[in-house]
């Protein structure tokens, strides 16, 4: 997402490039060019007017420092104007209530079902609070069915009734049982169209007033551009919601709907969606998605990510490891695993500063491990730990047995020998610093 327009933004600022101060000429021109770039991203001609308006009124009213270049102070403007068009800060979901009820609402094929069952993990995970999703699509036959499975998944019990038509009976119902039994949070999955129709608005709105929500979110279908927005609208007016989700984040998507809904709706962005992971739910952080936009990188995302997945004692038992020369093709494993967690491998090599562009044309597939895994996996537990005994006839029986190939099996275990060899030259290092600061 964001790259065609990343690569436009860039393109805006060159105009600037060598310039030695800003002035209303060389302003006026660079502007018209991100307004252009901007429309190329599915903003509405209204808002990018807005946006641009705004730049060149805050870029005329600078004194550019002798240390910093135009171009350079350009950039800031674009990316401080980006985030506030956005909504400046992260907005938190109202979870207050004895349950809270989030109610969840949105076309069909908007991803809504999906979002639900992200969000229940999201809470249970990161919040600790205990959960309840309740079926109340009853016009998608297999949206109950959906839930079920992505409920078993996530282990958050669902409640369905089977049989029934009446949305507000089984949220209703849904809310008592959460009640009884001590839980915090019923998320009400409800029915869509695939198009707003006013039998759709009606049935939402009476819902929405019958369950009287903590928190109402709109999810909306990222790569539908001006039209989420439109639809994001016309849901508002009825529902009066309190923020939006953007789904399929990871799609061919320009970024039109992310940059206009705050702008023309009024309500902020709290979430983001990208892939189909339970896990691929993140917090919508407006400066942080302006550093992505601008190929800044998106470095606390991806720290955040990581330590998501950090376990403590694992890493400690593996410092111990590697000062010991004892990491093994298993820990090797078990690395892998974590970074999987993090998310899309794309994704995340996109946050990393400077990346975005490198591998913009580049196919990165999220199966790329499963061949290491394979071969791995193929082994004897004994060769893991002891991958050092692996000879020729091992190593093309571990071949066979991957699917994979000799070449494929002898790089791998290359590769993990100079992963070993540097790992533990830092700890060395680490070890060596250690000890001069103790005899200092």
């Amino acid at each position: 997402m964001f790259e065609n327009l990343s690569e436009r933004l860039e393109r805006s600022f060159k105009i600037l490039k060598g310039e030695g101060k800003i002035t209303e000429i060389n302003v006026a021109e660079t502007v018209k060019d991100i307004r252009r770039a901007l429309l190329d991203a599915d903003v509405s001609y209204k808002v990018a007017k807005e946006f641009c308006d705004r730049v060149k009124t805050q870029a005329m009213g600078q004194n550019v420092l002798t240390a910093v270049k135009p171009q350079q102070m350009m950039v800031k403007i674009v990316h401080d104007e980006l985030a506030a068009f956005m909504g400046s800060d992260s907005q938190e979901i109202n979870l207050k209530g004895s349950p809270a009820v989030v109610l969840v609402a949105g076309l069909n094929g908007s991803g809504k079902t999906t979002f639900s069952g992200k969000l229940a993990l999201h809470i249970k995970s990161k919040r600790g609070m205990k959960v309840l999703l309740a079926a109340c699509d009853t016009f998608r036959p297999a949206a109950i069915e959906q839930l079920k499975v992505l409920g078993e998944q996530i282990q958050v019990p669902v409640y369905t009734e089977e049989g029934e038509k009446d949305p507000i009976r089984i949220a209703r119902n849904a809310i008592a049982k959460a009640k009884a039994e001590g839980i915090s949070v019923v998320i009400v999955d409800t029915a869509g169209r695939l198009a707003v129709d006013q039998q759709l608005m009606d049935e939402i709105s009476a819902l929405h007033q019958a369950v009287n929500p903590t928190e109402t979110l709109f999810v909306v279908d990222a790569m539908t551009g001006q039209d989420a927005v439109e639809t994001a609208k016309a849901f508002n007016d009825r529902l009066d919601f309190d923020g939006v989700v953007l789904t399929k984040m990871d799609g061919d998507t320009r970024g039109g709907a992310a940059l206009s809904i705050k702008a023309v709706v009024g309500k902020p962005i709290k979430f983001v969606s990208s892939g189909e992971k339970m896990e691929a739910l993140d917090i919508f952080y407006p400066a942080r998605i302006a550093d992505r936009i601008l190929g800044m990188g998106d470095v606390v995302s991806l720290v955040e990510k990581a330590q998501e997945q950090f376990d403590e004692k694992q890493a400690r038992e593996l410092k111990k490891k590697l000062a010991r020369d004892q990491f093994t093709l298993m820990d090797f494993y078990n690395q892998i695993q974590q970074i999987k967690k993090m998310g899309n491998i794309k994704d995340l090599a996109g946050m990393i500063p400077g990346m975005g562009k490198a591998i913009k044309d580049v196919d990165i597939d999220n199966d790329a491990f499963k061949g290491i895994e394979a071969i791995i996996m193929s082994m004897t537990p004994y060769e893991r730990e002891h991958p050092d005994v692996i000879n020729g006839s091992r190593r093309k029986r571990i071949a066979d047995g991957s699917g994979t190939s000799l070449p494929e099996v002898n790089r791998l275990l290359k590769q993990f020998e100079g992963t070993r060899k540097v790992m533990k030259t830092a700890m060395t290092g680490n070890l060596m610093q250690r000890m001069k600061g103790f005899r200092r």
